[in-house]
C-alpha cells in the first residue's frame, strides 16, 4: 500500500506571489498620498491597521484558524507591529506628504539591500558574494543620488522626509528577518496578530494628537483608506508572511525591486507626477543593486 504526500506549490506559483505582492504594495504609495490629503498620518495608518487586521480575524475565523494565545507569541506580534507598520507606515505617510509616491517607491526598495547588510553582519546565514556586494554598493550610490542631490538643494523638510522613508525601509528589512520566527504559523496568524497590535499602539496616539473627531476628510482620501486596508494590508501581508516560509526573508523583499516600476507608473498615471533625471538614474542603480542581491545566479554546467 502506497501513500501520497500532499503536493507542494511551485515555485511559479510563489512567484506569482511574489509579483502579486510587489503589485499590491506597489499600489500603496498612491493610496497613501491621497489619503494623506485629508487624512493625517498617524489617523490614516491607525485605520489602516485596524481595518486590515479585524478583517484578517474576520477571514481567520472562517477558514477555522485560531489565533495564537499565549503571551510570548504576542509579544512577538508586538515587536513585528512596530517594525513592518508602526514606525515604518507613519513615517511613509507623513513623508509623502511632502516628497512625491513616484519618489517614496524608489527609495523604500532599497529594503532588500538592508535586509542583506543584516543578515551578513549580524545572522551570517547568507554569503557576501562577490556579486551581492556589488549590489549593495549600486543599491547605497542609488539612495545617495536621490536623496544626495536634494539634500545640496533643499535642507527643509524634503530630505527630512527622504530620510525617514528610507528608515522606513530599514524597518521593513528587520521585519523580514524576525518574521522568519513565525514558521509554523498559519501566515494569516502573524499579519492578523501583528496589525491588532499596531492598531492598538497607534490608535491612542491618534486620538491624543490628532483628534481624528475633528476631522472632515475627502471622499477620495476614505476611499484610498479602504483600498489601503483592504487590499494593500490585509491581502498583502497574508502573501508577505507566506513567502516568508517558502522564498525566505531576503527572497520575499526582492519584490521591492518588483514594485519599483509599478509604484512609479501609477503615480504618474493618477497623481500626474513626474520623476527629475537623478530620480532616473537613482532608480536605475537601486533597481540593479536589488537584482544583484536577489535573482539567483547560473549553477555552472557539469561535465
Amino acid at each position: 500500500m502506497t501513500t501520497t504526500t500532499p503536493r507542494q506549490p511551485s515555485m511559479a506559483f510563489e512567484l506569482a506571489l511574489l509579483l502579486a505582492l510587489a503589485a499590491l504594495w506597489g499600489g500603496s504609495y498612491t493610496f497613501i498620498k491621497l489619503g494623506v490629503a485629508t487624512i493625517p498620518p498617524i489617523t490614516l495608518i491607525a485605520a489602516r491597521t485596524a481595518i486590515a487586521g479585524l478583517l484578517l480575524v474576520v477571514i481567520m475565523r472562517m477558514r477555522g484558524v485560531t489565533m495564537p494565545t499565549d503571551g510570548a507569541t504576542w509579544r512577538r506580534f508586538v515587536f513585528q507591529a512596530c517594525l513592518n507598520s508602526v514606525i515604518p507606515w507613519t513615517l511613509i505617510a507623513w513623508g509623502e506628504r511632502f516628497v512625491d509616491a513616484g519618489l517614496a517607491t524608489i527609495l523604500n526598495s532599497a529594503s532588500p539591500i538592508f535586509t542583506f547588510l543584516f543578515t551578513a553582519v549580524i545572522t551570517r546565514h547568507e554569503a557576501a558574494s562577490p556579486r551581492k556586494l556589488f549590489g549593495v554598493i549600486a543599491g547605497m550610490a542609488g539612495i545617495c543620488l536621490i536623496v544626495g542631490v536634494d539634500a545640496f538643494r533643499d535642507l527643509g523638510q524634503g530630505i527630512v522626509a527622504e530620510v525617514a522613508i528610507v528608515a522606513a525601509t530599514i524597518c521593513y528589512a528587520c521585519a523580514a528577518i524576525f518574521s522568519r520566527g513565525f514558521k509554523g504559523l498559519d501566515p494569516t496568524a502573524p499579519a492578523a496578530g501583528s496589525l491588532l497590535a499596531g492598531a492598538a499602539i497607534l490608535i491612542p496616539l491618534s486620538l491624543a494628537v490628532e483628534r481624528p473627531w475633528t476631522l472632515s476628510p475627502s471622499t477620495s482620501s476614505l476611499l484610498a483608506l479602504l483600498a489601503l486596508a483592504v487590499f494593500s494590508t490585509a491581502i498583502a501581508f497574508v502573501i508577505y508572511f507566506r513567502l516568508i516560509q517558502t522564498l525566505g526573508s531576503v527572497g520575499t523583499t526582492a519584490q521591492a525591486y518588483l514594485r519599483v516600476p509599478i509604484g512609479v507608473a501609477l503615480s504618474v498615471a493618477f497623481l500626474g507626477e513626474r520623476l527629475s533625471p537623478t530620480a532616473w538614474i537613482g532608480l536605475a542603480c537601486v533597481v540593479l543593486g536589488v537584482a544583484a542581491m536577489t535573482i539567483p545566479a547560473r549553477k555552472a554546467a557539469t561535465a
